[in-house]
């Protein structure tokens, strides 16, 4: 039997495995380093924690299902799921990447993978004609991100995914701003789904964690053993915390939206506003292209005040939303970019990306929308 998704993010589609014996409804929390052996050459399936964690294990097979993918490694965070995904690479791999990406994964490629010898051309991947033109012979990944941090651009992840196949290369998908329930990149030919499950897979703003999903077994193995070697797997309390919180995934999806579209609409009508991106609106340029591959269009919205000092004043006078980073809990944040996700992008970048000092993004959250406008309006008087 196939079960419909909000279904699927409490019990998956398939069994537990046979380990729990108790029936205990929320699955426990093996919070153990090390597993006794039967026997000499015998093994119960667990061995090592860095390797194996039925907590763990459980909730690779729920994001999975979720994802449509043959399997999932979870790791500490989700820069430790990206940074494990490009030590797939070698020295002189080229890579076209979206260039409104997540600051700390911009970070990660400079300093980590090109110190390693791998190249990177950044481009609007909304662009196909950008994207074609930027292949070159050693070009071995694209890598997308889908709503983009904090630009909100849209990209064709099928169209993208006919180029990455045209000149046999992957394509990767970063899926954290609209998570398996509105969104599912393997489903429209990507090779490799990134999470930060941070943000609204866990739900709550209490742990961290990541995950790799992919629709190739090879590359599942390899990146498992890339975990075992450099030990960033995600610890069994923190697996139990994100299984739960994927839970009620469904229920917090759908109110995130419903408050982020009321919130746009609310925005665009402030003299003091002067952009608003959000796919959810009929005028955003990707609108389109977000209907026909999304069942929604989350919680993230990011705009822009008439000046500096507006946005000064709204961060230092918003009362029950807070001024912090990260984003997807079921409170609602303001980041300011140019100082906080992508404070490590030069100046230039970040102004030909369009985050400057008026740029603010928001999380909303799952409080009521009324509180949260007349949050803003006070905070924008």
């Amino acid at each position: 039997m196939n079960y419909a998704l909000d279904t699927v993010c409490i019990h998956g589609q398939g069994q537990r495995e046979g380990i729990e014996t108790t029936g205990a409804i929320s699955f426990p929390i093996y919070q153990t380093a090390a597993y006794a052996h039967p026997g000499v050459g015998q093994s119960t399936g667990y061995d090592y924690n860095r390797v194996q964690n039925p907590t763990r294990k459980e909730l690779e097979r729920i994001m999975t299902d979720l994802e449509h993918g043959v399997d999932t490694i979870a790791f500490a965070s989700g820069m430790a799921a990206v940074s494990a995904f490009m030590e797939l690479l070698k020295p002189g791999d080229h890579v076209v990447a979206t260039d409104d990406l997540y600051g700390g994964s911009i970070r990660q490629f400079r300093l980590v993978n090109e110190k390693n010898g791998i190249r990177f051309t950044y481009v609007d991947t909304a662009d196909l004609t950008a994207v074609e033109e930027a292949i070159q012979e050693n070009t071995k990944l694209i890598y997308v991100e889908t709503p983009t941090n904090p630009m909100m651009q849209i990209t064709d992840i099928r169209a993208v995914s006919d180029i990455a196949k045209k000149h046999h290369c992957l394509l990767a998908v970063d899926n954290t701003f609209l998570t398996p329930y509105f969104q599912n990149p393997l489903d429209l030919g990507a090779d490799v789904v990134l999470h930060s499950a941070t943000k609204y897979l866990e739900g709550h703003n209490d742990t961290l964690g990541g995950f790799l999903v992919t629709s190739h077994k090879e590359i599942a193995e390899r990146a498992r053993e890339i975990v075992k070697t450099t030990g960033a797997v995600l610890a069994p309390f923190d697996a139990w915390l994100i299984l739960r919180g994927i839970k009620t995934l469904s229920v917090r999806m759908e109110k995130h939206q419903e408050n982020a579209l009321a919130i746009a609409g609310w925005l665009q009508k402030h003299p003091k506003v002067k952009d608003v991106y959000y796919a959810g609106l009929a005028q955003h340029p990707g609108h389109e292209t977000a209907a026909k591959q999304c069942r929604g269009y989350g919680g993230m919205l990011t705009f822009h005040v008439d000046k500096e000092e507006t946005a000064y004043h709204l961060l230092e006078h918003i009362r029950l939303i807070q001024f912090a980073e990260s984003l997807g809990g079921t409170e609602s944040l303001m980041t300011y970019p140019c100082t906080q996700t992508h404070a490590d992008v030069p100046e230039e970048k970040r102004r030909a990306n369009g985050i400057d000092g008026t740029t603010l993004r928001m999380s909303v959250g799952i409080e009521n929308v009324e509180d949260l406008i007349r949050d803003l309006e006070q905070a924008l008087t």
